[in-house]
């Protein structure tokens, strides 16, 4: 009970500030009809609940099971079945990525198997390569140089209209089932190392995993050579409470089969890896199957709340202020909102905790909060930009990536890891449904193209983060070194006085000890 009143809590105090943002414009630039404030505050409700739920159960089965499978991995002596194990876990968790289902519904010019499958390849591909890394110590800023140069390079080669929409799937497809699940296996493949860089090999697989989606969707593109097509959202229409309850009503099942589907494969790796280790004992499995189903609970109420309550008063919102006499206040509107929102990324919170626990505190929950925070404001004011003048993603995306892809070779490896690993993190599905949403209504309102435009928002949130949270290292590493210089000097002014006290009472050394 006291941990669910903690959850709750934290779930509360994440939601209520871009919930009371909303608000605040309904009755200011963007009224909004009565039926979307009510689904929007059912919404909030749900929203608020299913975080509760899934970060209880997301602790309590996603991390002892992902910890488990990754030191039964690490005590394998050879290394092909491992990579086997982990590249069949990569394509199962990601096909099991409801995000990943949106992401498909939104090429329609590439057939949805095909696109799912064609990703959850990649991701399996680049979980195989994390794995090789860690084991083989190799520096993961490296690997991250050489495979974000070759993406640059193929999306020259890419039709236009699609490079946003590759970028993106890097972050939708770490979602948040894949993510708790990834992060405890990356923390059980470097609990038993003993060297010093366990703690860094506990990160980089979700920023490794997050480059898969990219290379998969930019050769798709390339070999389909698709044309573009989008098809414009109707909103529902709502008149009373009832009607706006029966919308829930509707969408849960569809939410809770498109879960369970996900859930299988997931329920199906427990089973198996449960058969051959034996690892968990009898309250183990029981407390793992339930934290499952609150886990399933929760996100069934959180995707519902999201899409449902949430993306109808993001789009709403985007027309509004768009097509009023102010339009360039969705620049620091959508700052304001994205400060905020990535707070309500279920996700989120569990990438804060496995930092603050891994590095013992020294790097903090709130100072990764605050990092994501600042991070995602300033892309969501160059997305809103990009909406309001039409400027290709690809230059922002060049220059971030080169900027973050520099700073790596001057901050702690540990701050590149979790630095690559939040930017996958940070674009959940609050970004790909209210966020992502809301751009799509200023863009329609403005008559701009929807594919290059407003697509490519969750690729700017998934960049900044690792610029903002590696100059937080950098920082944090300066400070340090400061203090040891001090620390240093002082040590030697000590001995300076302790030598001219001697000479002055001419104390032997017999004497001063």
């Amino acid at each position: 009970m006291k941990q669910l009143r903690g959850a709750l809590a934290e779930a509360i105090s994440s939601v209520l500030p871009i919930s009371a943002i909303v608000l605040l414009l309904s009755v200011s630039v963007a009224p909004m009809n009565a039926g979307v404030l009510v689904l929007f505050l059912f919404g909030t409700i749900m929203l608020i609940f299913g975080m509760s739920l899934f970060t209880i159960g997301s602790e309590i089965s996603m991390k002892p099971l992902g910890e488990g499978i990754g030191v039964q991995l690490n005590k394998s002596k050879k290394m092909l079945f491992p990579l086997i194990i982990c590249f069949v876990l990569g394509v199962l968790i990601t096909i099991a990525e409801p995000d990943l289902q949106v992401l498909a519904e939104q090429v329609p010019s590439i057939p949805n198997s095909v696109l799912i499958i064609s990703v959850a390849i990649g991701v399996g591909l680049f979980l195989s390569i994390a794995l090789y890394r860690a084991r083989k110590n190799v520096p993961l800023s490296r690997l991250l140089l050489v495979f974000y140069i070759f993406i640059i390079a193929l999306a020259f080669f890419a039709p236009e209209d699609f490079i946003p929409t590759a970028f993106d799937s890097g972050g939708v497809t770490t979602g948040p089932i894949t993510v708790p699940f990834i992060m405890a296996l990356g923390a059980g493949m470097a609990s038993i190392s003993k060297d010093k860089r366990s703690n860094e090999n506990s990160f980089g697989l979700i920023a490794l995993c997050s480059i898969g989606p990219i290379l998969s969707v930019l050769i798709l593109s390339i070999c389909f050579n698709p044309e573009p097509e989008t098809t414009e959202t109707v909103l529902a229409q709502i008149d009373t409470t009832v009607e706006a309850f029966m919308e829930f009503a509707r969408a849960i099942p569809r939410y809770a089969e498109e879960v369970l589907v996900a859930f299988l494969p997931i329920v199906g790796v427990f089973l198996v890896f449960q058969l051959i280790s034996r690892r968990f004992h009898r309250h183990q499995i029981i407390k793992i199957s339930v934290g499952l189903l609150y886990t399933f609970v929760g996100l069934v109420l959180f995707l519902t709340g999201a899409n449902v309550g949430f993306m109808p008063a993001g789009r709403l919102i985007g027309s509004e202020i768009s097509g009023g006499e102010a339009g360039w206040l969705l620049i620091p509107i959508g700052m304001i909102m994205g400060y905020f929102v990535v707070s309500a990324e279920p996700a989120v919170h569990s990438l804060k905790k496995q930092v603050e626990e891994v590095t013992n505190g020294a790097i903090s929950q709130n100072a990764v909060g605050y990092a994501l925070s600042i991070g995602v404001a300033v892309s969501l004011g160059i997305s809103m930009l990009r909406v309001l003048t039409g400027i290709p993603v690809l230059p922002f995306l060049i220059v971030g990536y080169t900027v973050s892809l520099v700073i790596t070779f001057f901050v702690p490896p540990i701050y590149t890891g979790i630095a690559f690993d939040s930017g996958g993190v940070a674009s959940g599905p609050m970004t790909t449904t209210f966020i992502l949403s809301f751009a799509m209504g200023a863009c329609e309102m403005l008559g701009g193209n929807l594919m290059t435009d407003a697509f490519g928002i969750v690729a700017m949130v998934a960049m900044t983060p690792l610029i903002t949270i590696q100059v937080m290292g950098l920082n944090g590493h300066i400070k340090q070194r400061r203090m040891r210089e001090k620390a240093h000097k002082e040590f030697i002014q000590i001995e300076d006085d302790i030598i001219y006290y001697d000479d002055i009472y001419n104390v032997s050394e017999e004497e001063t000890v």
